[in-house]
């Protein structure tokens, strides 16, 4: 396979074939456009691996921020519960570019949708066997709400982000066909070769500035805007020179790009070698021209086979996720196979049966972290597993149906943790009552069930005493600690008095009095623990008010963090400095990654101009970088300074 085909063979079109065409090219023929004239030609399709890239690829154009769908974590949603579903879904809806989740939001819906399907058919099971009627049965709980909203907001949000992205997609594709049919033109120009070898540049740089465009029109528009570039170039056989100097440019690049790919071909980490291959391909199609024909077949050559042997690695890499999958298959037909012998278990005692539940339990948890199986035996593999779950809860339920008549005594053992509590409620040896307290609250739910038609009653009774009690012992305790609630007092009349503080024209004595106010409120001391928020508010405050402080933004940012500081310090604690330090140092080692992944990425354009465009960018990104680097060290210098 040669560039050639890659391009639908665009490169390779000869004089003879140049005709003048005026029509303008529209969606519908700008793939018989990127193609030459022979059936066989016509019908040459890119290679699979290939492909694979350039659809991959086309998916990113519609939107850069695409590509940072490859980059989100596909966790073991199989074995999470449904409240880490739902906090998992909560996560990439706030952390990440909403048209990057979709695979995952996907997976996690359905996740959700099979355990909470299971959960309902339980709860189903045990209103009936409770008496009640299947028709009246209806079930739901916060999670399960929870879920639903956040699934609406994504819904929503995806949509928006569609609807919009929509225009921008067909206004930069009809901006591409435009600049397709001004190079057609260019062949029917009577003009000095240099005015319209000029033009032609622009045209290019306009090109490259035109915007992303849909996915499906992605390869036939570049294939069709390669297929008029390759015959401007042929048109200028008149002047060599600059066809040359540009094939000369292109050949250079294009070899930088086959040398990375063939040292990618070497990396043992697939996904990462995978990933920069892909980017070559978009540098190879988007960024670069064609080369002298003499050296398109040799170079496309070692470019695909480069690509190949990534992509081999690639297969071999999913083909022992495979042999892994099978593995889990295996674990999971053995816990699937313990949950039926347990079910199958003839043990009909209370306390066998509690064992039994923590069996399966315990299984049901193993079973969740075994891992994926193969995609194509998931669903009946789920299936199975219910049935088993099933199986076994039907038996637990018969079980304890039958024990509704022992119900009764269990009633009468509460009755007697009631009247426990209403005789001591109103003592005041709180050293002494507070342990018998907390045994009959435990020894309550030790018990078990009791009649339907009594468990609200005697649990308001039982609540009461109990409340009555406890509400007496914290009142004591609460003027115990007088001084807490003083001293939360002093905070709250500091707290509104930095809210009054106007700012001077004096911006160092500003930064000083906001200081004293810092030391002053560490100086009023402790307040009770429930009352502690108001220690956020004020360190919120004060950020407010040094916002407000017009100074250089560096030196004002190292003032706040010095706040910040003096929050976190604690003479006797200094476990969440020791976080702090941690988490400076972690960005700065990924700051410092991130500038060395940069310079590496400068020398792709080792020969091209520092006004290159690119090269700016990067160059720019690097300084900023590099300036935040400097600004986590001095924080990293200021926290070791907070432990001496």
């Amino acid at each position: 396979m040669s560039e050639n085909d890659n391009l639908q063979n665009a490169e390779g079109i000869k004089e003879t074939e140049i005709e003048n065409t005026s029509a303008e090219p529209t969606n519908e023929n700008l793939e018989s456009e990127a193609k030459t004239t022979t059936e066989e030609e016509v019908e040459t399709d890119a290679e699979d691996y290939v492909n694979e890239i350039e659809a991959s690829n086309a998916e990113d154009a519609e939107d850069e921020a695409n590509a940072e769908r490859h980059e989100v974590e596909e966790k073991d949603y199989h074995a999470m519960s449904l409240q880490d579903l739902a906090t998992e879904l909560n996560r990439l809806l706030k952390h990440h570019k909403i048209q990057t989740i979709s695979k995952q939001v996907n997976l996690i819906k359905a996740e959700f949708n099979a355990k909470f399907g299971e959960l309902l058919e339980e709860k189903k099971e045990e209103f009936i066997n409770e008496g009640g009627n299947e028709l009246d049965f209806y079930y739901t709980n916060d999670t399960k709400k929870l879920f639903n909203q956040l699934y609406k907001d994504y819904k929503q949000s995806i949509s928006s982000y569609y609807n919009e992205r929509e225009q921008n997609l067909k206004q930069n594709l009809e901006k591409r066909l435009s600049i397709i049919q001004e190079i057609k033109g260019l062949l029917n120009i009577e003009e000095n070769i240099n005015t319209t070898y000029k033009h032609f540049k622009e045209l290019q740089d306009s090109w490259r500035n035109a915007g992303p465009i849909p996915r499906d029109k992605y390869n036939n528009a570049w294939n069709s805007y390669h297929h008029h570039v390759e015959r401007f170039y042929d048109f200028l056989h008149l002047n060599n020179d600059l066809r040359d100097m540009d094939f000369k440019h292109n050949y250079e690049q294009k070899m930088k790009i086959i040398d990375r790919a063939e040292e990618l071909a070497k990396d043992d980490n697939i996904n990462r070698s995978f990933r920069e291959l892909q980017v070559l391909h978009k540098l190879w199609k988007e960024e670069l021209g064609p080369v002298a024909k003499e050296h398109r077949e040799e170079i496309w050559e070692r470019f695909s086979n480069a690509t190949k042997t990534i992509h081999d690695k690639r297969q071999a890499y999913y083909a022992d996720l495979d042999k892994a999958y099978e593995k889990n298959l295996v674990k999971k037909e053995e816990i699937i196979s313990n949950i039926q012998a347990i079910a199958e278990d003839a043990s009909n005692s209370h306390s066998a049966w509690q064992k039994k539940i923590k069996e399966v339990e315990a299984h049901r948890e193993s079973f969740f972290n075994a891992g994926k199986v193969p995609l194509k035996v998931n669903e009946a593999t789920w299936a199975k597993f219910k049935e088993a779950v099933r199986t076994f809860n039907r038996g637990k339920n018969k079980f304890y149906k039958e024990l509704k008549k022992g119900q009764y005594e269990n009633l009468l053992k509460k009755r007697e943790l009631i009247k426990i509590a209403q005789e001591n409620k109103d003592s005041d040896d709180f050293a002494v009552v507070t342990p018998l307290m907390k045994k009959i609250q435990s020894d309550w739910k030790k018990i078990g069930h009791v009649p339907r038609r009594d468990s609200d009653k005697i649990w308001k009774e039982f609540k009461d005493a109990c409340n009555y009690f406890f509400d007496r012992m914290h009142q004591q305790r609460k003027a115990e600690n007088q001084h807490l609630y003083d001293a939360f007092d002093k905070k709250v009349k500091l707290l509104d008095d930095l809210k009054a503080f106007e700012l001077t024209d004096d911006n160092k004595a500003n930064v000083d009095t906001l200081k004293s106010k810092i030391a002053e409120w560490k100086a009023i001391g402790h307040v009770p623990q429930n009352k502690r928020y108001i220690d956020g508010k004020f360190y919120k405050a004060i950020d407010d008010a040094f916002d407000k402080i017009k100074m250089d933004k560096s030196k004002l940012d190292m003032v706040k963090y010095e706040s910040k500081l003096e929050n976190l310090a604690n003479p006797d604690d200094t476990r969440l400095l020791d976080n702090e330090q941690n988490f400076i140092r972690k960005k700065i080692g990924e700051v410092q990654s991130e500038i060395t992944q940069l310079e590496n990425n400068l020398q792709f354009f080792s020969n091209v101009d520092e006004t290159n465009p690119l090269v700016k960018d990067v160059l720019k990104n690097i300084e900023k970088h590099k300036s935040e680097l400097d600004s986590w060290k001095a924080k990293l210098t200021k926290i070791r300074g907070m432990y001496s």
